[in-house]
């Protein structure tokens, strides 16, 4: 992840972007392994769709940078209602929540409406209505 900050800082967009899309393969790769440590899985899942986020922002690309915002939100909402999410990882999906919430928040006043967004709160609150489902 430290790389893609670098070529980032630097401009090297594509450099950035790609060295994000590993951060991001490598986190979700760590999810899908029982007994990880849950909270640093769940923070690597949500910087990396973050960092994408805002670099695709900087390139002018407003429906990728609220399409990876949402894929965020939607996918601790999906560990947050999944009945086969363990409790640790439900915990850390909880916490690291609020963050994904925010930034959709930011990317709606910054940037007005977008389907996207929408969509993606929505999921949160009906996350947030059902709990986890049994």
């Amino acid at each position: 992840m430290s790389r893609g900050t670098a070529a980032a800082r630097q401009g090297h967009v594509l450099l950035a972007l790609a060295n994000f899309q590993e951060a991001l393969g490598i986190a979700r790769a760590l999810l899908a392994v029982s007994g990880q440590r849950s909270d640093d899985c769940v923070a690597a899942l949500v910087v990396s769709h973050h960092n994408l986020a805002e670099v695709q922002l900087d390139a002018g690309g407003d429906d990728l940078a609220a399409a990876h915002l949402a894929l965020a939100h939607e996918t601790l909402m999906h560990l947050l209602c999944d009945p086969a999410t363990d409790g640790a990882l439900r915990q850390a999906a909880l916490r690291h929540s609020r963050e994904t919430h925010a930034a959709l928040l930011l990317y709606l006043e910054a940037h007005g409406p977008h389907p996207a967004i929408a969509r993606a709160l929505r999921a949160g609150c009906l996350g947030v209505a059902l709990g986890p489902l049994h």
